[in-house]
């Protein structure tokens, strides 16, 4: 049982429950939500940026506390809904021995990251690098500001500092039983410079680490006075709507203005190179009238280009020559294929998908002569400071950028395109503040896109039913060429396009991975799982297939093929939770996935109903997850949540479609995702096994869930679904098996 501040008890709520309370009489709607078991600490801020100004008497550049007690927690990493702005601070506040209700957080300045040799690190929100890669760190800096706390005491008592003690935000000596609060000792500690950093708590010494504490955004979202990017709003400040070329790497000819002129709130036209914004005093009016101009493209030889050429592309390159990943090679794949009597191979696809956040791009910007500021809700504050500088021909000391919250990410916004269209406006502009806002059409037409890719697998089984040689050929789109240009990968191989691939959980003797990497002209970007999102729909299925050829049930051959317990303990947690042994009747399934993504092992079960005339159901989706150790574990379950119901929404809708070298769907009438009446009954189990570190749970979540799927379709209907999504297949039209 919870308990309010008021004594009033609540029962537990899950993830999906929420408190209606009555209608305000001025026709408002009155949300609450109740938190069981641990109070709750200060709400992160409506805008959540630190200061400019520094405090005197803040301990580091990760703690400040204040006479009052407050103590304030800076946050490396950007909050996009995956709550690390609760995670981070619970790691700070675990060293720091203090009552969780004093802790608030504020994100940490990338300007002062520049200014003091990047004391915050790189400051990405990518690749599940939250907890997973600031974690050390963040101890390490809670850990520092105790035992400065406690060493000031000590010189305050003129006592060994060994005779103090650390404890619910107060030091107390020992022997005497004296006490001084952290408030009052903050700017003493501040001044110390410590000889030897203290050691950090080890695993079976945490206290809050690993307790469901509440996130400190919630209550700030659910009021609605949270600020995301799109929120800005600046005296003076002028509205912009921009597109960009529909043919990636086009450019701008000619723009014809006459049907806009003289038209009421619109203040210029922007030419850009291969774009062109439209400048109003309200971003209605700027979409409006952007959408009469006659803009003339030039969209070059890729104008000529559809999905369908690309589709034979990626088939015509699994036939030509390929680089092998000889780290990942075991014996000889080849002759043990060539000498086995029966071999089976499959060829599997999928398309390019859109990011398709909520928040669509956005950023506003107030350009100077000796300054920039720019309010963005940014994965990559580092990044988008110097990109900023770049654009603006400023330094980067000269630059601040104010990151706000993120209506999603996703791996969009680690790449601030918006933010240079902005620029480029602001330029035109004076010292107006400029706010540009992507419509959904350019926002979706625009992006960076997850690669399109082909796999060619073909293995072999030994006369007790296991895998004894695959081979696996692959084409897909260069990530590290489209985002660092054609020079990167020059050796041809690159980690994203084999995940899943590598690190595989099963012993197979004769192994090898074939690489070829192919970019067109559609630029291609990290999403969400990034490698693993398509390839463990590849992988995952093909060792269902094996497991058919072999006349053997899916778990038991995935786990008598395993040797690592961290894999095994995942796979044999789904088998108890989904029931995996009891039958289900006709036209009904069950399917399951598993791999390792971002270096937590994540596996799940699907079970689909399938009716008569092939439209299918994803009834319940089962997850089990090893991160090893989890911060927040409710925090851990929402992030495996999310990333099913993303991947669930490209496995059965998600298709990008080019024609005429420019993408088709500009908005989720034909880019659909899935709504709560899609969505299946989802539940989430911690597997954990330990071992002293944090993997990422951001991105997992999504990778098995295709595979899941569309083996569970499988089981149901002896239909091999080898390309995604679904919406594009009829199951009456495919193979019995």
């Amino acid at each position: 049982m919870g308990e309010l501040t008021s004594g009033a008890k609540v029962a537990p709520l899950s993830r999906r429950q929420f408190v209606v309370t009555v209608v305000s009489a001025a026709g408002g709607l009155a949300l609450g939500v109740m938190y069981p078991g641990v109070a709750s600490a200060l709400p992160l801020g409506i805008e959540p940026w630190s200061p400019e100004a520094v405090p005197a008497d803040e301990l580091s550049a990760w703690v400040v506390i204040d006479p009052d007690e407050t103590i304030t927690i800076r946050i490396p990493h950007s909050e996009m809904g995956q709550g690390a702005a609760t995670a981070l601070p619970q790691i700070v506040a675990e060293e720091l021995e203090v009552d969780w209700a004093r802790i608030k957080g504020e994100f940490a300045s990338a300007n002062r990251n520049v200014a003091q040799n990047t004391i915050y690190g790189d400051m990405n929100t990518v690749g599940s690098r939250g907890v997973a890669t600031s974690w050390q760190r963040l101890q390490q800096a809670g850990a520092s500001a105790r035992q400065r706390l406690v060493t000031a005491a000590a010189q305050q008592w003129n006592v060994p500092v060994t005779d103090c003690t650390a404890a619910n935000g107060a030091v107390t000596h020992r022997a005497s039983g004296r006490t001084l609060t952290y408030g009052k000792l903050a700017a003493a500690a501040a001044k110390i410079m410590l000889d030897v950093e203290p050691a950090i708590k080890t695993l079976g010494n945490f206290k809050l680490i690993g307790q469901s504490v509440p996130r400190l955004d919630t209550p700030v979202k659910l009021d609605g006075s949270a600020k995301f990017g799109i929120d800005t709003r600046l005296p003076d400040m002028v509205y912009a709507a921009v597109q960009s070329c529909p043919v990636f790497g086009g450019k701008l000819v000619s723009v014809d203005e006459s049907a806009i002129a003289g038209r009421r709130g619109i203040i210029r036209v922007v030419r850009m190179n291969d774009a062109v914004a439209v400048v109003a005093d309200s971003y209605w009016r700027a979409e409006q009238a952007l959408k009469l101009l006659k803009i003339t493209w030039d969209g070059g030889a890729a104008a000529t280009t559809d999905s369908a050429q690309y589709r034979q592309l990626y088939r015509d390159t699994l036939n030509g020559p390929m680089v092998e990943a000889t780290e990942e090679t075991t014996g000889d794949a080849e002759a043990a294929l060539g000498r086995s009597a029966k071999v089976i191979e499959a060829l599997y696809e999928a398309p390019h998908l859109a990011h398709a956040p909520m928040e669509p791009l956005n950023a506003t910007v107030q350009l100077k002569a000796d300054r920039l500021d720019v309010w963005i809700g940014t994965q990559s504050a580092l990044n988008c400071l110097r990109l900023a500088a770049t654009a603006s021909g400023l330094k980067p000391e000269q630059v601040f950028i104010h990151n706000t919250y993120l209506g999603g990410g996703f791996g969009r916004r680690s790449r601030n395109d918006e933010m240079v269209h902005a620029i480029n406006v602001a330029k035109a502009m004076g010292d107006r503040p400029v706010k540009l806002v992507w419509s959904r059409e350019q926002d979706m037409r625009s992006d960076r896109y997850r690669p399109q890719a082909a796999v060619r697998m073909r293995a072999s089984l030994t006369a007790d039913g296991k895998i004894d040689a695959m081979d696996s050929r692959i084409a897909v789109g260069s990530i590290q060429r489209g985002t660092q240009g054609p020079q990167a990968a020059p050796n041809g191989l690159e980690n994203q396009a084999i995940d899943s691939f590598d690190d595989i959980p099963y012993k197979i003797p004769n192994y090898r991975i074939n690489l070829a990497l192919k970019n067109t002209h559609v630029p291609v970007s990290f999403w969400r799982s990034v490698g693993g999102s398509q390839n463990c729909f590849f992988f995952e299925s093909f060792i269902d297939e094996l497991a058919f050829a072999a006349g053997k049930d899916p778990m038991q051959f995935r786990r008598s093929m395993m040797e690592r317990r961290d894999f095994l303990g995942v796979l044999d947690t789904l088998a108890e939770k989904s029931n995996w042994s009891a039958p289900l009747p006709a036209g009904r399934g069950r399917g399951v996935a598993i791999c390792e993504n971002h270096g937590s092992i994540i596996g799940q079960v699907a079970e689909v109903t399938v009716d008569a005339a092939g439209n299918v159901r994803v009834d319940r989706i089962i997850a089990a997850v090893d991160c090893y150790q989890a911060v927040n574990p409710k925090i851990v379950e929402s992030q495996i949540e999310g990333g099913i119901i993303y991947g669930l929404s490209a496995a059965l809708y998600g298709h990008i479609t080019i024609k005429d070298g420019a993408v088709v769907e500009g908005n989720f009438d034909s880019y659909k995702p899935v709504t709560l009446a899609d969505a299946p009954k989802i539940e989430v189990y911690l597997s954990l096994t330990g071992g002293g570190k944090f993997a990422g749970v951001g991105e997992c979540g999504l990778a098995p869930t295709a595979p899941a799927v569309t083996n569970a379709i499988f089981a149901a209907t002896r239909k091999r679904v080898r390309e995604l999504p679904l919406k594009n297949l009829k199951l009456s039209e495919l193979a019995q098996l």
